[in-house]
């Protein structure tokens, strides 16, 4: 298994095809040329966490055998950043941590996560220097909820929770911009299009993390079981979306966000794609920042999911206050 040093010495390479990006290996380094067959970028494949590619290209042998080689995944977005599909690493022959996955039937894991969760919440609303009376209200509601979760018996009561706690949280975290409501994958306005490819970043990480290990990441704790839904990943992501949220506030509060670099197709804003590498810049630099965080939190939950500990050893995620 990889080890937490190890892991720091690991970055994430974004390639963009649209801007005639492409790659190629001398020995064991990747090498990322522009369109005037420059270098622009290179790297030992030691040092590569996972390569994510957007945009459409050719996959060669050489890369997937090396993908295989250093264990780092590949990762295929479209244009707007939804997955085309993904090679993994080689860890999913832990057979032992598959079956303790198949035979789980609890609820105290999802409990946990979505109390974590309300954590984060409560310290993300903590942070606003001025708060409104509807602000403190809003924070003495999620704390609330926060102590009817062990009571919780069914999968709808821990969802109704977390749902009722979310919108008020949203309410009062994007009080001071044009908030209409989170609103997954409608794109009904610019700060849910961030949202969604925020998260879709985050989510990406936590996926590269539980590769590590080899879990079946269709099989969830909390989210229930879809075809082709990569639920464990949906799980694990739950305590740490509240990165996301802050980054994405900051970035308007700094002018970072314009509403010129989005356009109206069918209804649905999207980001144009002549901005994506501006705005993939600095949505996952917030997100590296706790790079360290996530890859411990996972080592954790592995850690404590195989050698089946009480759920009060299980992680903890405590996003920082600035």
């Amino acid at each position: 298994m990889l080890s937490h040093p190890d892991f720091k010495e690991k970055n994430i390479i974004i390639v963009f095809s649209e801007e005639k990006q492409y790659f190629s290996f001398r020995n064991d380094n990747l090498l990322v040329f522009d369109r005037e067959d420059k270098i622009i970028l290179q790297s030992t494949c030691h040092r590569i966490l996972a390569l994510w590619i957007v945009g459409h290209c050719s996959l060669s042998s050489g890369l997937m055998e090396r993908s295989k080689k250093f264990g780092f995944p590949i990762v295929l977005l479209s244009f707007s950043f939804r997955m085309i599909g993904s090679w993994n690493a080689p860890t999913e022959g832990n057979f032992l941590l598959r079956k303790k996955q198949y035979a789980y039937q609890d609820w105290s894991i999802a409990r946990h996560l979505v109390h974590n969760k309300l954590e984060n919440q409560i310290a993300t609303l903590n942070s606003i220097r001025k708060k409104s009376n509807a602000c403190k209200e809003a924070i003495a509601a999620l704390r609330k909820y926060q102590q009817q979760l062990p009571f919780a018996q069914e999968l709808s009561d821990i969802m109704g929770i977390e749902g009722v706690a979310a919108r008020l949280y949203f309410e009062q975290w994007f009080f001071t911009l044009p908030w209409k409501g989170r609103r997954p994958r409608a794109k009904t306005d610019t700060i849910n299009v961030l949202l969604d490819i925020g998260y879709t970043y985050l989510f990406y990480m936590v996926e590269n993390m539980l590769h590590l290990y080899g879990f079946d990441i269709y099989q969830g704790i909390y989210h229930r079981n879809f075809y082709n839904r990569k639920s464990l990943v949906c799980d694990l992501q739950e305590p740490f979306r509240c990165i996301v949220d802050r980054i994405i506030k900051k970035a308007y509060g700094l002018g970072q966000i314009k509403d010129e670099d989005f356009v109206l197709q069918k209804g649905q804003y999207q980001l144009a794609y002549k901005k994506s590498k501006e705005y993939t810049r600095w949505l996952m630099a917030s997100i590296l920042e706790y790079k360290s965080e996530i890859f411990l939190y996972c080592q954790k939950y592995y850690r404590c999911f195989i050698q089946q500990k009480p759920i009060g050893e299980y992680p903890i995620f405590k996003i920082n206050n600035p």
